[in-house]
């Protein structure tokens, strides 16, 4: 038997799964988020472990015969968060998320001091990854900066509560902007730029390499072995592209959790900076891939449902039942509630309807939701292809993937056909416990087998061309956008 543990945003999950690769039983504990102040998205470590705990209870009480069976552990988790811990490992302040955009003017800051950035990391300095966030807290909360002996990213702050270790892997570690992506190592210019040396810097290993063992009290406490061995696991997009088979060039997939991801496997670092795709290492040794991440997707659904009083299953049944001319007469949303990354790199920019009248109704601000976060793949797909990325048909997976409707709808957006999978929604907890498997001797061409197919969804030519002239307006009505907020900072200059 094998354990994923997943850190996400929202909810912390975990799988087990048995040496056929079949999902056994998953548990998941609800996490919160806070934001203090715009822009701002924190959360408490002490909460990740506290989840974890709860969730292994649960999950071990369920299994009780299966659970001794364990032999080792994968971590899959949210990146670019940024723990910071002091000389005896005690947490600083809360941990800042990916989401968090409050080091837009640390990004240039970053671009400055590091002119090799790109070059090295891959990527543009976003106010999402770690490397600004260190830059902030250095100007803002500096006696916290001058007590930061270690930074870790979220799941390697569960691996060093679970194995006092302090490891990352290649594929995490490539979004805090620190990483030589290429050579798959620190980059010590990269970390002077930010007051750092290697010294600040867990450990790196594969993913699918030992990373450590249970300290002998977290194992007592599991009722576990103390041999159990932790992977080293992956970011939450390749231990996801681990879980769904996606590990060799020209497989992709699209992730529709809180953020909405468009994942395409290299087999060399193919970096494109300058559109703000992400080249980073995938959670497999000599594997990289392509990414474009939009900040907000699936989360949309979940907030439009929070401010009409329904859910989503009922929200998605009243959107399926729009006909097509009732689909062109919705507003238009733009999904930035949170910023976005993924063709803009535009960490102020604002979600917004447009397009409302007196019959706008709540199946209306449905769809146009759901056709917003399905255009903003559009866009990130279209800068994918410009930077090389050949891409023939995407797994869906996250919990957007539970839809039938809106896989039919993206795979219509995109001109491309989308296929969702059994267990597609374990997402990245599948891949961890991949990775664990891995880790304790597994066959890669055994272990990394595409799940079978659910569903497919072939891209209709009448839909696709209807949503031209919306797909053109949503284009617009973002230009527009950041013209009236240039027009205004000129005017207030």
């Amino acid at each position: 038997m094998y354990l994923g543990i997943d850190l996400g945003t929202s909810e912390l999950k975990i799988v087990m799964i048995d040496d056929s690769g079949r999902l056994i039983a998953s548990e998941g504990e609800p996490l919160s988020v806070q934001r203090p102040q715009p822009q701002w998205s924190e959360q408490d470590p002490a909460e990740w472990w506290s989840a974890l705990g709860r969730a292994i209870g649960r999950l071990r009480a369920s299994r009780q015969t299966l659970w001794p069976a364990i032999r080792s552990i994968g971590l899959s988790g949210q990146m670019h968060g940024a723990v910071l811990l002091d000389s005896r490992d005690q947490v600083l302040r809360p941990a800042i998320l990916w989401n968090d955009t409050r080091c837009a003017r640390e990004c240039q800051q970053l671009t400055d001091r590091a002119p090799e950035l790109h070059q090295v990391s891959g990527n543009l300095a976003m106010p999402g990854f770690t490397a600004p966030k260190l830059l902030w807290v250095a100007a803002h909360e500096p006696d916290i900066f001058a007590r930061v002996k270690t930074v870790l990213l979220p799941k390697d702050y569960l691996r060093l509560k679970m194995s006092g270790e302090k490891v990352s892997d290649m594929s995490d570690a490539a979004g805090t902007l620190w990483l030589d992506v290429a050579k798959r190592d620190w980059s010590d210019s990269l970390l002077q730029a930010c007051g750092l040396t290697r010294d600040n810097m867990p450990q790196l290993v594969e993913g699918s390499a030992p990373s450590a063992n249970l300290r002998p009290e977290v194992a007592s406490d599991w009722g576990l072995s103390d041999q159990v061995i932790i992977a080293g696991g992956g970011g939450d997009n390749a231990a996801s592209a681990v879980g769904i088979g996606a590990v060799n060039s020209g497989d992709a997939f699209i992730s529709l959790g809180t953020s909405g991801v468009i994942f395409a496997v290299n087999q060399s670092f193919r970096p494109n900076p300058q559109s703000a795709v992400h080249a980073f290492c995938h959670a497999l040794p000599d594997r990289w891939h392509q990414m474009s991440v939009m900040l907000t997707a699936a989360s949309a659904l979940r907030w439009l449902c929070g401010l009409t009083g329904t859910d989503e299953a009922t929200l998605l049944a009243e959107v399926a039942a729009l006909s097509l001319t009732e689909q062109q007469r919705t507003p238009i949303f733009l999904p930035y509630l949170s910023g976005e990354r993924t063709p803009h790199n535009d960490p102020i920019a604002s979600g917004a309807f447009l397009g409302m009248n007196h019959t706008t109704d709540r199946a209306a601000l449905g769809y146009a939701v759901l056709e917003g976060v399905a255009f903003g793949l559009v866009d990130g797909l279209a800068v994918m292809k410009r930077a090389g990325s050949r891409i023939e048909q995407f797994s869906l997976v996250g919990g957007g993937a539970r839809s039938a409707w809106w896989a039919q709808l993206i795979a219509d957006a995109l001109d491309v056909p989308v296929v969702t999978h059994r267990d597609g929604t374990a997402g990245g907890a599948l891949g961890a416990a991949r990775l664990g498997w891995l880790a304790a001797g597994g066959n890669e061409s055994e272990v990394c087998r595409k799940p079978p197919i659910q569903q497919c969804f072939n891209a209709g030519s009448e839909r696709h061309e209807a949503l031209q002239s919306r797909l053109q307006r949503f284009r617009l009505y973002y230009r527009q956008q950041v013209a009236a907020r240039d027009r205004s900072l000129y005017q207030n200059a």
